[in-house]
């Protein structure tokens, strides 16, 4: 037994657990032909190395240390010991392992240029020397120690002390014999001597709520079998390829007959062939990325690189995907790099100090979400974000992603009073650092993963935001159009008699409709916080109601522009959206709410079959006016064309048939029906004209022919020549 006096400042370090390089100490050293094994066992009541090189205790300490030969010691000895409840055990010492992670990656990710850094950071299964354990990483600059903690060493941070690699701030530690399913941790002491116990922020997998632990992941057994949906996507021209989007959130599109989620494979069987049914191209699902809090839709990201497990393991949602893969349905995640949660597990002041965040509250806050706002200067930062956006991409196979409040993230003054946010180094309220951010997000992703598609939620005119970085764009496939949603929803809700005196709304956003590759979204912000469901949206009696609601997705289905509904929305359901509840499926027992979703399923089958309607949605040449100047009949007409192909749309905003209504034409020939929101079979009251209607020689609105048509009420009909 060595006596306490013997012990030096590091063995303290040790033993109070505050050395910041424990393999100085700990493990395996050699001086000479001999070798110095030097562990810290708490519960220990006797140790020895290999099955017979005991370990002597440092008196009234959990140190313990074996000296001699070094021919006496395999390379990777084991540790065997007898624990203070009389249990015996025996492992590898994670002490005598090198460092894993090499100079080159360490260089890449202080950079920022690691796309793959959720290789390396997180907790990894891995073999050393023909010994399996788990490899640990994280990085914490500003920590005076990092530990690994969990059920396996009973949550204690004395007894996994991680090394720091160099100045990168990465701590890392091989622990051997550790497998997958174990619930971690990282103990963090920070200069000041405070204790924080985080979650991995590259973990891979999360504890159900309201547990907050990692989990060591399994290395995926999934077998993806959409090798012919990933090849047509990577070659496919979607800009010029039919794009319609069903919004939604996992955890209150249906519950299970216990009231609880379905899982991410039952989604795939029921969600799967529902969405396929109704002809939506791509399915986009609130975020998904791990979250504490429910009602939170999800977008107070915890877990980064973390598949909520609401709904089951990573290999169930890489199957849900694979089956939307196989039925030709793409699957867009919402992702949130603008702002994450003050939660004390997750990445808030994670090392002790704003690491992930500013230090400034002027920069660092987002007040009305309550959240911090990432350090996009950071490069470790950035660099953290990017690589979640590659894991998505690469280890799910998501088609791309839709980036939330991308307005939050451009300007250093949005929702902020003049006194409340700092000038960028040229005195404006640009947030330069994001634009950076970007414009190398964008292009790197599009780079090597072409097809993938990337949407921003961007607000205000902020120029360019889908146009390529190198043209001065930020680089974004395409960018919601919450312009003409306001502008379209605020009509629809105009009392019919007094749409004349707003009919401006409906033809302003052809004025800016090609500035950018816009999305059209109807989604779950519309249907919240009192604004009520999009049927309740709309004026008049219940017939009217359901009548407006087809004019409008009629209106919407033929607009250029890709196209997105919330979930319910394609049934008009008549309550709010509740996060806490599945939508009201029972409605579809109401003709007129299976006739609007008989409506959606057509105008998407219309969509998806006719390239006038998606050849050239972000190019001028594939629109033109009929006429949009007859407010006072509130009538709208426009064609849609691709080539030599087009189509025409009328639309009646009043309830009132509009007989004999002219419409210019460019053909003398006959134009059939092919929509009409009107008919029976949506609900409607089935006003409409003959299949076949023939042109006449009557010049009409600049065009050399003309048809007259009667117009049904409220509705909006689709012609396309014979």
């Amino acid at each position: 037994m060595v006596l306490v006096s013997e012990l030096t400042e590091d063995l303290i370090k040790i033993i109070e657990a505050r050395h910041h390089d424990p393999f100085k100490i700990l493990g395996a050293h050699q001086t000479g032909s001999n070798t110095t094994v030097t562990l810290f066992l708490p519960d220990t009541q006797k140790a020895w190395l290999e099955d017979d090189l005991e370990l002597t205790r440092f008196e009234g300490t959990d140190l313990f240390q074996w000296i001699g030969a070094s021919d006496k010691l395999s390379a990777q000895y084991t540790v065997n010991r007898i624990t203070s409840k009389g249990d015996s055990t025996q492992h590898y010492d994670p002490y005598n392992f090198l460092p894993q992670i090499s100079e080159f990656d360490l260089h890449l990710f202080s950079e920022g240029k690691h796309w793959h850094a959720y290789r390396i950071l997180g907790a990894h299964q891995h073999q050393v020397d023909g010994v399996d354990g788990v490899l640990f990483a994280t990085w914490a600059p500003s920590a005076q120690r990092v530990s690994v903690i969990g059920d396996f060493n009973q949550w204690d941070g004395r007894k996994y002390p991680m090394r720091v690699l160099g100045n990168s701030g990465v701590w890392e530690l091989f622990i051997p014999g550790m497998t997958s399913g174990e619930l971690y941790k990282f103990e963090i002491k920070s200069n000041d001597g405070s204790l924080h116990s985080k979650m991995d922020p590259y973990g891979q997998q999360s504890e159900l709520r309201p547990g907050t632990a990692s989990v060591i992941a399994k290395t995926s057994a999934h077998e993806w079998k959409d090798t012919d949906w990933m090849s047509h996507r990577e070659r496919a021209d979607w800009l010029h390829s039919p794009h319609s989007v069903y919004e939604v959130h996992m955890g209150s599109w249906k519950l299970n007959e216990a009231g609880g989620f379905l899982s991410y494979r039952e989604m795939a069987e029921q969600m799967v062939p529902y969405v396929k049914e109704l002809g939506f191209t791509h399915i986009e699902l609130l975020p998904i990325t791990e979250h504490p809090l429910d009602i939170s839709w999800g977008y107070q990201t915890t877990g980064y690189f973390s598949p909520t497990s609401r709904f089951g393991s990573p290999d169930d949602l890489r199957y849900f995907i694979d089956q939307c893969h196989q039925n030709n349905i793409g699957v867009i995640l919402d992702w949130v790099p603008g702002h994450f949660p003050k939660d004390a597990h997750g990445l808030a002041r994670f090392d002790g100090t704003a690491l992930y965040e500013h230090a400034d509250p002027r920069q660092g806050e987002h007040q009305d979400w309550g959240t911090y706002i990432f350090n996009y200067g950071r490069s470790e930062v950035t660099n953290f974000l990017l690589s979640s956006a590659f894991y998505w991409l690469e280890e799910f196979h998501i088609d791309g992603l839709r980036v939330d409040a991308v307005a939050s993230m451009l300007y250093l003054d949005y929702s902020r009073e003049s006194d409340q946010w700092v000038p960028n180094q040229h005195g404006g309220r640009e947030n330069l650092e994001v634009i950076d951010f970007l414009k190398h997000m964008n292009s790197v992703l599009h780079q090597e993963h072409p097809g993938c598609l990337i949407a921003a939620e961007e607000s205000t005119s902020y120029p360019m935001v889908s146009r390529p970085a190198h043209m001065g764009g930020l680089g974004f496939s395409m960018k919601w159009n919450m312009g003409w949603m306001h502008d379209i929803l605020e009509y629809m809700q105009q009392d019919a008699i007094h749409r004349r005196y707003h009919h401006d709304s409906l033809t302003f956003g052809l004025l800016y409709a090609f500035t950018e590759n816009f999305v059209l979204p109807f989604s779950h912000d519309e249907v919240v916080h009192g604004k009520k469901s999009m049927v309740n949206k709309m004026p008049g009696d219940e017939w009217q109601k359901f009548a407006n609601l087809r004019l409008l997705y009629t209106l919407m289905f033929t607009y250029p522009g890709k196209k997105l509904l919330f979930m319910g929305s394609e049934f008009a359901q008549g309550t709010e959206w509740n996060c806490e509840k599945a939508l009201d499926w029972y409605v579809l027992d109401y003709p007129l709410h299976n006739g609007m979703k008989t409506l959606v399923s057509d105008l998407n089958k219309l969509y998806t079959s006719t390239p006038a309607l998606y050849r050239h949605e972000f190019d001028p040449h594939g629109f033109e006016w009929l006429d949009c100047n007859d407010r006072e009949q509130s009538i709208l007409s426009y064609i849609r064309k691709d080539d030599e192909q087009y189509v025409i749309s009328v639309f009646n905003f009043t309830p009132v048939v509009r007989e004999s209504y002219r419409i210019g034409v460019p053909e003398l020939t006959s134009y059939k029906l092919i929509m009409n929101s009107d008919s029976e079979y949506y609900g409607g009251s089935n006003i409409a004209n003959d299949f076949s209607i023939e042109a006449e020689s009557i010049p009409w609105s600049d065009k050399p022919y003309s048809i007259v048509v009667n117009l049904p009420p409220l509705a909006g009909i689709v012609l396309q020549k014979v």
